[in-house]
């Protein structure tokens, strides 16, 4: 039944757009495509059956929930906050592999010395760091020596810094996104997303996007 539902849904989409070929080559085209075939397939090929763990792409599908028109403005919204905020993020990111790296080395040099040391590598004391400084903590590697155990509690510190700076820079950025008017009409020639609701034609294409306004057209040349 569900499959029946999920190819009356495939062929209406196909239907409705004005490039089919489109649709059927995009990512989510596939998936559909893809969640209806074995069901299908079991009943042409015999011991097809292995085929129906495929269906369970049909679960990336709820990514279609972002489409809906009450998500579709608030994930645009965090999307072009990531999207504005990568560069920050990236030297960050930058930043905090550096600082794992030093510290990391620092401590194999401090703690490597000791008997039964698990600071064994640097390798390993880097691991140690980045698990510090996210305050994850499994605690199957530990410092002894107080100037270890002094270094590690900065380190711990920095944690939480290391925490709130990424979050502090793409909330800054969805401040600043949401202040913008986004737009979310879509073409249904070419796909092309991000036209204002009242736009009649497309920014990409030049196509007409507004149904009613193509009738209205139509009419017109006949007239």
């Amino acid at each position: 039944g569900f499959t029946i539902l999920f190819t009356i849904e495939y062929i209406l989409r196909i239907y409705c757009v004005f490039k089919p070929m489109k649709y059927i080559t995009s990512p989510l085209g596939i998936i559909d495509l893809v969640s209806i075939l074995p069901t299908f397939l079991s009943v042409i090929i015999p011991h097809s059956q292995s085929f129906m763990v495929i269906r369970l792409l049909r679960l990336l599908r709820i990514f279609r929930l972002f489409k809906l028109g009450s998500f579709m403005k608030s994930s645009k919204i965090i999307t072009q906050a990531l999207k504005e905020s990568r560069s920050k993020i990236a030297v960050f990111l930058f930043f905090v592999i550096l600082l794992v790296t030093v510290v990391g080395s620092v401590m194999y040099f401090i703690e490597g010395s000791m008997a039964d040391s698990k600071f064994t590598s640097i390798p390993r004391s880097i691991y140690w760091a980045i698990v510090t400084v996210t305050t994850v903590g499994y605690g199957d590697i530990a410092p002894v020596t107080e100037i270890g155990q002094f270094l590690a509690a900065m380190l711990m510190i920095t944690g939480y810094a290391v925490i709130a700076v990424p979050t502090g820079i793409v909330s800054a950025e969805m401040v600043a996104v949401k202040e913008q008017d986004l737009d979310t009409q879509s073409c249904r020639h070419c796909g092309e997303e991000g036209h204002a609701d009242e736009a009649i034609y497309c920014h990409q294409c030049g196509k007409n996007i507004n149904h009613k306004e193509d009738e209205d057209d139509e009419t017109h040349q006949k007239e």
